[in-house]
């Protein structure tokens, strides 16, 4: 049963959280790889959605952070249950597909499965990204608020592209984080969920911030976590995130599935919104709707 008074709040928190993902990223891909020194340059404080960037993209444009989160979403409706391979199979035909962008150790991982039926790569020390941690939300929709299963699906599905200490632990940070906001924890709380991780891996700590929002995983939850604790509302998050530059589309996509989460649709801004696919934002609803309707919080 929903540990929650209220479950129709879990399932709005939920949505939001998908849609907050999906408009960080967008927001976030105008200005990947810029550095916070050139976004300021060119745009005093980056707020609009433009689309363009190194990707050209059209405005409200996702790119592989959104897809790759509703391919696992896709897998799991359509298998009707947790399957890694059938995750692979999304995660190949997806790549098949030629999508915008795709990160080198993804698809080294997507192409490993498609030669050889790889399902877990082995242990790479180097292979630090955050690939795995950016398409964590429909794992923590689904397993809410199991945190046992949260960090059995955490690790199969990071592990089909990406074997590391510290994206592993990145993820179940992130899915953690997500399972305390669906049940409507305060910042304070969450902070502690995140002292606990930099207690274990110092080098997540980001106090004092220093800046970095590479595509190293550790910069990003620094990134991730200096703005979201420092933010007043998700537009102030956002803002705050996609403004570092660096993997723009990665922070901002894992921000706005966190803040999404925490302040609710309505704090989404509307200028934004209407910017995106009508198409794409009634497939994320769905998609976390059906997710969350099939956790263990919310079965009989």
């Amino acid at each position: 049963m929903i540990l929650t008074d209220d479950p129709a709040d879990v399932r709005e928190r939920a949505q939001a959280a998908f849609i907050g993902m999906a408009v960080g990223d967008a927001l976030g891909a105008t200005v990947e790889f810029m550095t916070a020194t050139e976004i300021a340059a060119k745009y005093g404080v980056f707020k609009e959605m433009t689309g363009g960037g190194w990707l050209r993209l059209k405005p409200g444009q996702v790119t592989d952070d959104t897809e790759m989160a509703l391919c696992i979403a896709r897998a799991v409706l359509k298998n009707q249950s947790w399957s890694r391979e059938a995750i692979a199979q999304e995660f190949a035909a997806w790549l098949k597909s030629r999508p915008v962008d795709c990160g080198d150790t993804c698809r080294k991982g997507i192409r490993s499965y498609m030669l050889h039926g790889t399902l877990e790569v082995p242990y790479n020390q180097w292979d630090g990204g955050n690939g795995a941690a950016m398409r964590m939300l429909p794992v923590a929709l689904l397993s809410f608020p199991d945190a046992e299963l949260l960090k059995k699906y955490a690790l199969e599905q990071a592990h089909l592209t990406h074997n590391q200490a510290l994206s592993d632990a990145a993820c179940i940070c992130l899915g953690n984080l997500l399972h305390l906001i669906l049940q409507g924890a305060s910042k304070s709380r969450l902070r502690r969920e995140v002292d606990g991780l930099v207690a274990r891996f110092p080098g997540f700590n980001f106090v004092p911030y220093r800046g970095l929002a590479t595509g190293y995983v550790v910069d990003t939850l620094q990134t991730v976590f200096h703005w979201f604790f420092k933010g007043t509302g998700f537009e102030d998050c956002l803002v705050g995130t996609v403004n570092q530059g660096g993997d723009a589309d990665t922070t901002g996509a894992i921000c706005g599935m966190l803040a999404g989460a925490y302040y609710g649709r309505e704090a989404i801004p509307k200028r934004w919104l209407k910017k995106m696919d009508p198409k794409l934002l009634r497939q994320l609803e769905q998609s976390a709707d059906q997710l969350i309707m099939a956790s263990p919080a919310f079965r009989q």
